[in-house]
Parts: structure tokens; sequence; C-alpha cells
């Protein structure tokens, strides 16, 4: 279970989209090719134009490092991304997703009776 933080990046995405693959992109393959797995990637929260470009890289990493596991969760809490990461690790089919967090925690898991 390895974390990588991928910020901050600029508030316009075509800027930030750009950082990221010039500055953080080849760090993160690198730690793909030296075998982690799984990988999370944490992106500071950012308005809704990010989440396509940040959707479509874990995606793409996901495909290009099959089958080690790679993806993405928004969150400004440390917290919140230790608590997603430890269940991602648990969590063997989940590849290539961008997860948003609030922080606020889920609370129980409740189960239909019956």
């Amino acid at each position: 279970m390895e974390l990588l933080y991928a910020g901050p990046l600029a508030d316009d995405p075509l800027d930030a989209a750009a950082d990221f693959h010039a500055r953080v992109l080849p760090g993160v393959e690198a730690t793909l090719n030296a075998g982690a797995n799984p990988l999370t990637l944490v992106f500071l929260p950012a308005s809704y134009e990010h989440h396509a470009w940040r959707l479509a890289v874990v995606q793409g990493l996901a495909r290009r490092f099959a089958p080690s596991r790679i993806n993405a969760i928004e969150t400004g809490e440390a917290a919140a991304a230790d608590a997603a990461s430890r269940w991602l690790d648990g969590a063997s089919g989940v590849t290539g997703q961008l997860l948003p967090l609030d922080g606020n925690g889920a609370g129980s898991v409740l189960y239909p009776a019956g």
C-alpha cells in the first residue's frame, strides 16, 4: 500500500494536467515499475473541470501497468487518505478508479434485514 501525493497543481485544468504529465507522471511510472502494488495517487480537491483528465490518467495507468493496481483519491485530509488507502489495499478487484472523498466518514455499513 503506497500513497503518492500529486500536487499541489494549478487551478486551471489544462495547466494542472500539463504540470502533472511533465513533473509528476515520470515518478508515478517509476514507482509502478519498481513494483508498487497497489498504488494510490492523492490529488487535492479541485473543481469538476479536473475530473476528466484525472480519471483518464488513472485509467490509462491501470491499463498500462496491469496487473498492478492503481487508483486515485481526491482529498486534502491525511486521515481520509490513509483510510481510503487501507480500504483500497483490501479491495483486490478495484483499479483505475478516481474517488472523491469528503472526509466525513461513511459510518457503519448497514445491511437490510432478511
